[in-house]
C-alpha cells in the first residue's frame, strides 16, 4: 500500500515565489504524514487565470493585458531552475511530486505560456513535463498548444504514472495513449469540478482499470490578494466560492475511496495499491486483450514542435 496526498489549497495568485513557498510547506506536511506521492492542481504556480471566464477580450483588453503581464512575470521557467524548491523537497523526503504550473518558454525576449504539469521523482529529478494539448475555450488567449512529447507514462516508486490536464481527459485518444503505455496511477489536475467531472473520473477508472487521482482547484473570493489588478471588478464577494475543488481518489473498479473534498481547504489522503490494477484488467483491458489491433491503430507523434529558426 502507498499513501498519496492531494493538496487542495489556493495559491498566492500571480506570485510565483509565495506560491512555491506554500507548495513546499504543503508537500513537507504531506511527507511528514507518510505520503509517498503528492499532487498539486492544474496551473497551481502561480495560479489558474480565473479572470478569463469573467472578461471579454475586446471590452476588457487593457485589464486582460495587465493580468497577462503579471502572469508572464511570475510563470515558471524550468531552464532557469524555478522548480528547484520542489526538487529539494522531493530529494529530502523521497517524495514523488506532480505539480501543475504556468510554464514560460522564452525565445528572443518573448515568452510563450503553456499549461504544463511536471512529474518530479523521489530523487529530485524532473521525470516528465506534459503540456496541455489543447487549451480549453478562453484559455487559448493565455496558453499555447502543447505537443505529445510528454504524453507518456513513467515508472515511479508508487507505480506507473501518467497525467492529463482538465478537459484533455475528454479526449479519447489522449486517454488511450496512457492506457496503451500501461498507466496504473492516472493523475488529472484540473480546474473543473462538480458531479459531471466526478462522473468522468469514475468512467476513466472503469475504462482504464487504473487508479484515478483528481486534483481539484479550490479558490474563494477572500483568496484573491489585495493588490490583484481588477479585484473589485472581478471578484467583489469575499465569500464566493470561485471554484469548489472536489479532489477525489477512485479505485480501478470505479469506486470512490477518498473525497470528494468539496469546498474545503486541506490535504486529501488515501492508501492505494498499484498491484490491484492487473487483476482489474483481467476482464477489461482496452489496450490489451480487449483491444482489436486488427481493426484499430493508435499513432502518437511525440516529436516536439521545432522552434522558429531565424536567418540573420
Amino acid at each position: 500500500m502507498t499513501m498519496i496526498a492531494i493538496i487542495q489549497r489556493p495559491p498566492v495568485l500571480l506570485d510565483r515565489q509565495a506560491t512555491l513557498a506554500l507548495a513546499v510547506q504543503s508537500l513537507t506536511e504531506a511527507a511528514a504524514a507518510g505520503a509517498e506521492l503528492a499532487v498539486l492542481p492544474e496551473l497551481f504556480i502561480p495560479g489558474y487565470p480565473s479572470w478569463i471566464w469573467r472578461l471579454a477580450a475586446g471590452r476588457d483588453g487593457a485589464l486582460m493585458g495587465q493580468l497577462h503581464e503579471r502572469l508572464q512575470a511570475n510563470a515558471v521557467d524550468i531552464a532557469r531552475g524555478d522548480l528547484e524548491p520542489l526538487c529539494e523537497v522531493a530529494r529530502n523526503h523521497r517524495l514523488t511530486i506532480v505539480c501543475g504550473l504556468n510554464e514560460c518558454e522564452r525565445s528572443r525576449g518573448g515568452c510563450t505560456l503553456y499549461n504544463s504539469v511536471v512529474l518530479i521523482g523521489a530523487d529530485g529529478t524532473l521525470l516528465n513535463r506534459h503540456r496541455k494539448l489543447m487549451p480549453t475555450n478562453p484559455e487559448r488567449m493565455v496558453h499555447g498548444l502543447g505537443d505529445a512529447s510528454g504524453l507518456r507514462t513513467v515508472d515511479t516508486p508508487v507505480g506507473r504514472l501518467g497525467t492529463l490536464i482538465c478537459w484533455e481527459n475528454y479526449m479519447p485518444l489522449a486517454r488511450y495513449a496512457l492506457y496503451a503505455e500501461g498507466v496504473e496511477i492516472y493523475v488529472a489536475p484540473t480546474y473543473d469540478c462538480g458531479e459531471g467531472w466526478l462522473a468522468t473520473l469514475r468512467h476513466i477508472a472503469l475504462e482504464g482499470r487504473c487508479w484515478v487521482l483528481g486534483s481539484g482547484t479550490v479558490l474563494r473570493g477572500e483568496d484573491i490578494p489585495d493588490g490583484f489588478p481588477g479585484r473589485a471588478q472581478l471578484f467583489p464577494e469575499p465569500g464566493e466560492w470561485i471554484n469548489d475543488g472536489d479532489s477525489v481518489v477512485i479505485d480501478p473498479q470505479g469506486r470512490t475511496v477518498a473525497g470528494p473534498l468539496h469546498r474545503e481547504v486541506g490535504i486529501l489522503y488515501a492508501d492505494i495499491d498499484s498491484t490491484r490494477v492487473a487483476p482489474a484488467r483481467r476482464t477489461l483491458d482496452v489496450s490489451g486483450h480487449y483491444a482489436r489491433p486488427d481493426i484499430f491503430e493508435l499513432q502518437v507523434r511525440r516529436t516536439p514542435a521545432q522552434p522558429v529558426r531565424y536567418i540573420d
